[in-house]
C-alpha cells in the first residue's frame, strides 16, 4: 500500500510551549508574592489591586489554565497528530484555541485583580469572560474530534481516550456552574442560591481537579513517559479499566469538600462512598505508569526527563491517596479549613501537573528544534530545587494543619476552649508560614533554570514548524471482526466513543444534583430568614470584590468546637438568598457567619482599617480605600431586578425605593460611628481639608461592609423553634 506524505502542525505546539513558560512564571510569582502576605500583610499597603485577596484568584487561575492549561494544549497537539498519523484538522482552529485561549488569560489577569470575580473557586471569572471560555473549548474539541475522524491510525492510543473525556466533561462542567444572571457587564449573580450553588460549584470543583488537572495529564503521561522510557505501557487492559473506572467514579465524589455542612447528608454519604472507591482507578494509573519504567530504572538514574516523570507520578499517588483519606468524615472533621488541605492541594499541583510538565518540556523541546539540551546538568539542578522545594512547601504545611485542628478544638477540664483567641492559632503557625516561602522560592528558581536551559537550547538549534511523515491511508471496518474485543472495536468508533464518555460522566452529576435542585423538602426553608437590604446586598458584593471568603468561612460546622467559639451550627434554609454561597474552604481567619451583632459599628470601623488595633497579631492587611472609596449605587435597581428573576422576593416597590432605603440605613450607621470621638475628630480634619470634594461617611463603602458584616447570622435564634422551620419553598 503506498503510503501518503504530509506535515506534523509543530508550530502550534511550540506556541503552547512558550506560552506555558510564560505564564507558569507569572503565576508563580504571584503565588509566591501571596504567600509572603502571610508574612507581610501590608506588603503592598494601599494598592486595591495587588491586595491578597484580589491576587490569590489571580494565582490560582494562572497556574491552572494559563500554565496548566496551555501545558495540555502543548502535550494534547503534539501527541494526538502523531498517534492519529495526521496533521491537525485544522490549522485555523488551532490558531483560534491558541490567541483565544491567551486573550482569556490576559482578561483575567485584568479583571481579576480589579475586583470583578464571581467568587466561584477556580471559577471566579465573570460572565462575558466564561462564554469566552466556552467557545474556544469548544474549538479545541471540534478540532480534536475533527482530527480523530480524519485519522491514519485504525484504533485510538489511551491517551486520546483521556483528551476526549477530558473535552467533553471539562465542557459540562464548565457551562452548568457558570449559569448566572448577568447584572451589568461585569456583574452577575450564580443561577443556584445557597446549598444548591455549593453542590454545583464543588461538582464543579472537585472535578475541575479530576478533568482539567488530572485526566489530560494521565493522557500525556501514557504518550510521553513510554516516549522517554522507550518502553511500552505495562498493561493495555490495565489502562482500559483504569480509564473508565476513573471517569465514571470521579465525577460522584464532588460533595466530599461538604461534609459536616449544611448538604443534606445523602449527598455527602454518596460523596464519601465514591471518594473511597475513587483510590483504586487512580492507583491502577499510577502503577501502570510507574511499571512502564520496569527495565529501565538505570535510565532514569541518568535522564532528568524520567526523573521528573517519576517523581510526578509518585505525587499523583499520594494525592490520589491522601484525597479519598480526606473524605472519611472523621478525617475531614480534622483537616477541612486547615492548612492540610493547602498541602495537599499542592502536593498534586507542584509535583503532578509541574513535574510532568517540565519533563515533558525537556523531551519536546530538543526534538521541536532538532538539536539537543542545552545542559543535562542544569535539568538536574532544576529537578532537586524543585523536588527540595516541594518538601519545604508541603511538611509545614501539614504541620500547620495539624496543629490548627488540635488547637481549634481543644478544651480545658471545665470544658472552655483553651484557645478561645483563634489568633493563638495563627501566632503558632507563623514559622510553618516562613518555610513554606522558602519552599515555594526554591521551586520557583528551578523554574528561571529552565527558562535559561530551553532559552539555550532554542538558540543552539532551528525550529522545523511543518514536520514531514507518511502513513498509509486508513482503511475503514465498519463490522466488529471476529478477533477484535468489544473494547478494540470501540476504539475505532470515536463519535460512540465520545457518547460513551459523555454517559459516564453525566450519570453521577444528574444523581447527586436534580435531587438537591428539584426536591424542595432538600432544602427547608426558615421564616424568618429574608433577603438582604439594598446596602447589605452592596457590602456583600464588595465582600466578594475584596476576596474575604478566601480567608473567612461562613460555615459553622455541627461541631462541639465549633458551635462554643462561634455560635449555632449553620442550617441550609439561612442561605436560600446567597447567590453565590460564600461558605469558604480555609480559614486564616474565624468564620463569620454568627458576627452579626458580637461587635459594634466603630470595632468594624477600626478592623477594616488597621486590624492590629483591634486583633492583636492579625495578618489581615489593611483596607483604608473602603474607609475612602464613595460607594457606587449607580447599579443598585439593575441588581435587585436580577436577583427577583432569579426568585429572591425582591418587590418593584422594594427596587424603586432602593436608594431611598441605603440612605436610611447608612446615616443610621454613620450615626453610630460618629459617636466615637477619634472618628469624628478624622472625618471633621478631612472635611476641612476637602471643601467640596468631601464624601459623606455614609457614603462610603465602609457603611455598606459594615451593614453587610452586622447581618451575618442573625435571621435565626440561637434556638430555633422546630415550628418555625418550613419544608415550602
Amino acid at each position: 500500500m503506498e503510503l501518503e506524505r504530509f506535515h506534523y502542525d509543530n508550530k502550534i505546539v511550540r506556541n503552547f510551549i512558550f506560552a506555558t513558560i510564560l505564564w507558569g512564571v507569572v503565576g508563580m510569582l504571584v503565588g509566591l508574592l501571596v504567600a509572603f502576605f502571610y508574612l507581610f500583610p501590608n506588603l503592598t499597603e494601599g494598592i486595591p489591586w495587588l491586595s491578597y485577596g484580589r491576587l490569590r484568584p489571580l494565582h490560582t487561575n494562572a497556574v491552572i489554565f494559563a500554565f496548566v492549561g496551555n501545558a495540555i494544549f502543548a502535550g494534547v497537539y503534539y501527541s494526538t497528530q502523531r498517534l492519529l498519523k495526521t496533521r491537525m484538522a485544522s490549522d485555523f482552529l488551532s490558531k483560534v484555541n491558541f490567541w483565544g485561549w491567551q486573550l482569556i488569560i490576559v482578561a483575567a489577569a485584568i479583571t481579576l485583580p480589579l475586583g470583578y470575580t464571581s467568587s466561584k473557586e477556580y471559577a471566579e471569572l465573570e460572565w462575558p469572560i466564561d462564554i469566552m471560555i466556552a467557545l474556544i473549548w469548544v474549538a479545541f474539541g471540534v478540532n480534536l474530534i475533527w482530527t480523530i475522524l480524519k485519522r491514519r491510525q485504525r484504533h485510538m492510543y489511551v491517551a486520546i481516550w483521556f483528551y476526549i473525556a477530558t473535552f467533553v466533561t471539562v465542557a459540562v462542567l464548565h457551562i452548568f456552574n457558570s449559569l448566572a444572571l448577568p447584572a451589568g457587564i461585569l456583574k452577575s449573580y450564580s443561577a443556584y442560591a445557597g446549598v444548591q450553588d455549593a453542590l454545583v460549584q464543588w461538582w464543579y470543583g472537585h472535578n475541575a481537579v479530576a478533568f482539567f488537572l488530572t485526566t489530560p495529564f494521565l493522557g500525556l503521561m501514557y504518550y510521553f513517559v513510554p516516549k522517554a522510557a522507550n518502553r511500552p505501557v505495562y498493561s493495555y487492559k490495565l489502562s482500559i479499566i483504569h480509564f473508565w473506572s476513573l471517569i465514571f467514579i470521579y465525577i460522584w465524589a464532588g460533595p466530599h469538600h461538604l461534609l459536616y455542612s449544611a448538604l443534606p447528608d445523602w449527598a455527602q454519604n454518596l460523596g464519601v462512598t465514591f471518594s473511597v472507591m475513587l483510590i483504586m482507578p487512580s492507583w491502577g494509573g499510577m502503577i501502570n505508569g510507574l511499571l512502564t519504567l520496569r527495565g529501565a530504572w538505570d535510565k532514569v538514574r541518568e535522564d532528568p526527563v524520567l526523573k521528573f516523570m517519576v517523581v510526578a507520578i509518585t505525587g499523583y499517588g499520594m494525592a490520589t491517596f491522601e484525597g479519598p483519606m480526606l473524605s472519611l468524615k472523621n478525617v475531614n472533621a480534622i483537616a477541612h479549613f486547615t492548612d492540610w488541605i493547602i498541602a495537599h492541594v499542592h502536593v498534586g499541583a507542584l509535583a503532578w501537573n509541574g513535574f510532568l510538565t517540565f519533563g515533558m518540556l525537556y523531551w519536546l523541546v530538543p526534538r521541536l528544534y532538532k538539536t539537543k539540551l542545552h545542559s543535562v546538568g542544569l535539568a538536574n539542578v532544576h529537578f532537586w530545587l524543585g523536588t527540595l522545594g516541594i518538601i519545604l512547601y508541603a511538611l509545614p504545611m501539614y504541620v500547620a494543619g495539624f496543629v490548627q485542628a488540635f488547637m481549634w478544638k481543644q478544651f480545658d477540664p471545665s470544658g472552655t476552649l483553651v484557645y478561645g483567641n483563634f489568633l493563638d492559632t495563627v501566632n503558632e503557625i507563623m514559622p510553618m508560614y516562613w518555610m513554606r516561602a522558602i519552599g515555594g522560592t526554591l521551586y520557583l528558581a528551578g523554574v528561571f533554570v529552565l527558562v535559561y536551559n530551553v532559552v539555550k537550547t532554542v538558540k543552539s538549534g532551528s525550529a522545523v514548524e511543518d514536520e514531514l511523515a507518511e502513513a498509509a491511508p486508513l482503511v475503514k471496518v465498519r463490522k466488529r471482526q471476529a478477533t477484535e474485543t468489544y473494547h478494540t472495536w470501540l476504539e475505532r468508533k470515536p463519535v460512540r466513543f465520545t457518547i460513551l464518555s459523555l454517559v459516564a460522566i453525566l450519570i453521577g452529576g444528574l444523581v447527586q444534583i436534580v435531587p438537591t435542585l428539584l426536591v424542595e423538602s432538600n432544602i427547608p426553608t426558615i421564616s424568618s430568614v429574608k433577603p438582604y437590604t439594598p446596602l447589605e446586598l452592596e457590602g456583600r458584593d464588595i465582600y466578594i470584590r475584596e476576596g474575604c471568603n478566601a480567608c473567612h468561612s461562613q460555615m459553622i460546622r455541627p461541631f462541639r468546637s465549633e458551635t462554643a467559639r462561634y455560635g449555632e451550627y449553620s442550617k441550609a434554609g439561612e442561605y436560600v438568598y446567597d447567590r453565590p454561597f460564600l461558605w469558604g474552604s480555609k480559614r486564616t481567619g474565624p468564620d463569620l457567619w454568627r458576627v452579626g451583632g458580637k461587635y459594634n459599628d466603630t470595632w468594624h470601623f477600626n478592623h477594616m482599617y488597621n486590624p492590629v488595633s483591634t486583633s492583636e497579631g492579625s495578618i489581615m492587611p489593611r483596607y483604608p480605600w473602603l474607609i475612602k472609596d464613595k460607594l457606587d449605587t449607580s447599579s443598585i435597581e439593575s441588581k435587585m431586578s436580577t436577583l427577583a428573576s432569579l426568585g429572591v422576593p425582591y418587590t418593584e416597590t422594594d427596587i424603586a425605593n432602593a436608594k431611598a432605603s441605603i440612605e436610611a440605613q447608612a446615616k443610621s450607621i454613620e450615626k453610630n460611628l460618629l459617636e466615637n470621638e477619634d472618628i469624628l475628630k478624622s472625618f471633621e480634619a478631612e472635611k476641612a481639608a476637602s471643601g467640596s470634594e468631601y464624601v459623606e461617611l455614609k457614603d462610603r463603602e465602609i457603611v455598606a461592609m459594615i451593614a453587610y458584616l452586622q447581618r451575618l447570622g442573625t435571621d435565626i435564634k440561637a434556638k430555633k423553634d422546630e415550628s418555625t422551620v418550613s419544608s415550602n419553598p
